[in-house]
Order: C-alpha cells, then sequence, then structure tokens
C-alpha cells in the first residue's frame, strides 16, 4: 500500500486558506463525495496523447488527450508550454475552473523546483487535467485536432465531469513521454 503524504506547503497553504475563509471557495472536494472512488491511479501516456484510469491496477477507463502547445518534452520552466513528467499526486479541485473543471496535479516536486532553482528558472505550477475554455463554446471542433493548452492535459467537457466523479484528492498521476 502506497501511503500518500501531503506535501509541507500544500498543508500549510490549505491552513492559510481555512484561517481566511477561503478554504472551500475553490479546490474542495464535491458534496456527495463517495468514501471510495473508482480509479486511483491515472497513467498519462503523452505521445499516444492517451490518458487511462486505473482502479487497484485494472484500467476502467481511457480518454483521448490535449497536451500543452510547447511538445512533446518535460516542461522544464514557467511558459514552456510543456505538460511536466513524472509521478504526482491530484492535489484539489477547481470547480469554478476557466476550463469548465479541473482537476490540480502537485507540480512541481521539490526536487524539479530545486532543479529549477539551480537553472535560475520558475519551474512554473497550476497544471491542471481540464475541460473546454468557457470562453469559446465552439472550441470543441478544434479540441482533438491539436494540442493547444499552455501545459494543462485536456480532455472534452463530458470527459472531466466523468473523471472528477471518478478520481479523488490524493489519486496517483503518471505522467509518462
Amino acid at each position: 500500500m502506497i501511503r500518500r503524504r501531503r506535501p509541507v506547503f500544500t498543508a500549510m497553504a490549505a491552513a492559510s486558506l481555512a484561517a481566511a475563509g477561503l478554504g472551500g471557495a475553490s479546490f474542495a472536494q464535491p458534496a456527495g463525495w463517495a468514501a471510495e472512488a473508482v480509479a486511483d491511479q491515472i497513467l498519462v501516456e503523452k505521445a499516444a496523447r492517451k490518458m487511462t484510469l486505473f482502479s487497484n491496477g485494472r484500467p476502467v477507463r481511457s480518454y483521448r488527450i490535449a497536451l500543452g502547445r510547447g511538445g512533446l518534452g518535460a516542461k522544464q520552466r514557467q511558459g514552456d508550454g510543456k505538460v511536466p513528467e513524472g509521478r504526482y499526486y491530484i492535489t484539489g479541485r477547481n470547480p469554478v475552473s476557466s476550463y469548465h473543471l479541473s482537476l490540480r496535479i502537485g507540480y512541481p516536486t521539490s526536487v524539479q523546483a530545486d532543479q529549477a532553482a539551480v537553472r535560475g528558472v520558475d519551474p512554473g505550477g497550476d497544471v491542471m487535467i481540464h475541460g473546454l475554455p468557457n470562453h469559446l463554446p465552439r472550441f470543441r471542433e478544434r479540441h482533438r485536432r491539436e494540442d493547444w493548452t499552455e501545459g494543462c492535459i485536456a480532455v472534452t467537457n463530458e470527459e472531466i465531469e466523468e473523471i472528477w466523479q471518478l478520481v479523488p484528492d490524493w489519486a496517483i498521476i503518471e505522467i509518462r513521454s
């Protein structure tokens, strides 16, 4: 069994938000959330443009995805338009996202942040699995034809609604090239 631990920064940020009365405002667990969700792990295969949800090691759902417009390499810095690679956790959710719904990916890890600091760059953040842009209702026609995000993983609105219900916070997500 994998023991899941909250990064110190996330716990501190959550405590600060709660003290400010903002804890439930953005990345909150949805009402009526089941004690046990179906998917406990996500695998993203960037080259195949595929995301698979797993439960107890068995695939339960698979989705075609769009990625960051920066290409297939691993994210190195803020603004490079690439999706990071590695093993992370789903660290929260945003029910009022500009992209229908979104699940936050716990990037960067402390190692990635340290490596970026050595290079003198900002590693970036706010990497999400999300739906389509709220302000572009006809975007769906273009969604699967090109990589268009700033470094996130995008699915359709119907798919993010399903993923939202199936994936709990702190589920593992592995992103491969």
